[in-house]
């Protein structure tokens, strides 16, 4: 009987990943509540089993006293003595105890304790496992969909995609199979609760991570992403080896690894730009596909002017500013973009003013000149007499 218990917790210990030490320690708390259920919650009892064998021993904890009034916490002195003569009244001594004679009632109670204890321990394992896949990619299969959000099973668990998490536009249907980044996972009474995410700019780099080894070589490194969740995404990437195109690597050959990316996500927008040390070079590839005539920086205030042709204005703005607002996101700098037209305008206007400004300024000193000139040929006043 022993050796099939140890069979049966190495059983459960494969199927579950539950520790063996996690199932003795549920299977000993059972046999104490059972103890309690049968001669009462206040008596003292610890059960140990043996992790080689399985042999189980209980052992109730007796205090030594003249008369027995609770036969399962007392014992008297004379019968204490012929366990040991050294016993005395007051102390407190062991007695094992036949598990054997447990009730029916009580061989309940270790069962659904060591059903609570199990469940427990399976949660603690599922939620270690998922914890440590927080700010990771997974497949998902959508299970129904609410008002709240979007329910997933996960694998060994499920997962919530929260309404602000959903990609706008974006339908699901039952067993549908799609990729999500995981947010957080949160303890909770039911088991851990994993918050994941369809809208994430994580949610791309993981993709692209996946799909571009020298990515996962640390050849090609993604140095920026801004996102506008089923819309348009812009990344920028870096290579470290001259020989390699960073932006290529990640387009694929025929553009098949950036087609799967853009699959994945339903047909979302993602421009990929090469990343550059200087932010002038920079922000005019950030504003791809437009074509900029030159950028102006102010690094104290980190923002830049560019401009572009008078043709390229309304692509370099983007639907309702959207590229110019994606660019601004991926490099960091605030930038304000004007056609050739608008700019040749405001610097002509700035050069008029300031001839008018030089103008004014050569009228002022003129007016000066003449009026000290006067000053000086006024003839000075009389002297009067003391």
């Amino acid at each position: 009987m022993n050796s099939e218990f140890i069979e049966a917790l190495n059983a459960i210990e494969k199927e579950r990943g539950i520790g063996q030490g996690i199932l003795i320690d549920a299977f000993e708390a059972a046999l104490v509540a059972a103890y309690k259920r049968n001669y009462g919650a206040n008596n003292n009892v610890r059960a140990v089993v043996d992790r080689d064998t399985g042999e189980v021993q209980i052992f109730a904890s007796k205090t030594v006293v003249e008369q027995v009034e609770n036969p399962y916490g007392e014992i008297t002195l004379e019968d204490a003595k012929k366990v040991n003569a050294l016993y005395e009244l007051g102390d407190v001594l062991e007695e094992e105890v036949d598990p054997k004679s447990f009730g029916r009632i009580a061989a309940q109670t270790a069962k659904q304790v060591v059903v609570q204890r199990i469940r427990e321990a399976e949660r603690g394992v599922i939620f270690d496992e998922y914890v440590e896949k927080e700010n990771e990619v997974l497949t998902a299969i959508v299970q129904r969909v609410e008002k709240g959000g979007v329910y997933v099973e996960l694998g060994k668990t499920d997962g919530l995609i929260g309404a602000n998490e959903v990609i706008p536009g974006e339908t699901y249907n039952n067993a549908d199979r799609l990729k999500v980044y995981v947010l957080e996972v949160r303890k909770a009474n039911k088991g851990p609760q994993v918050l994941v995410s369809r809208t994430h700019p994580g949610l791309v780099k993981r993709l692209f991570e996946l799909e571009v080894p020298e990515i996962q070589s640390g050849v090609v490194q993604i140095k920026s992403i801004a996102r506008e969740a089923g819309f348009r995404t812009k990344v920028a990437v870096h290579s470290t080896d001259s020989q390699v195109d960073a932006v290529g690597a990640c387009v694929g050959q025929k553009g098949i690894r950036v087609e799967r990316i853009v699959s994945e996500l339903h047909n979302e927008k993602i421009d990929i730009i090469e990343w550059d040390a200087d932010p002038a070079v920079y922000i005019a590839k950030s504003l791809s596909p437009a074509r900029v005539l030159m950028v102006y920086i102010n690094e104290g205030e980190k923002a830049a002017k560019v401009i572009v042709p008078d043709n390229q204005l309304s692509l370099a703005i983007g639907k309702e500013g959207q590229n110019v607002r994606l660019a601004a996101k991926l490099t960091g700098w605030k930038i304000d973009i004007k056609s050739q037209t608008q700019a040749e305008e405001e610097m002509a206007a700035y050069a008029e003013a300031e001839a008018a400004a030089e103008a004014a300024d050569e009228m002022m000193d003129e007016t000066l000149d003449e009026v000290m000139d006067e000053a000086l040929t006024l003839d000075p006043e009389p002297e009067t007499e003391a």
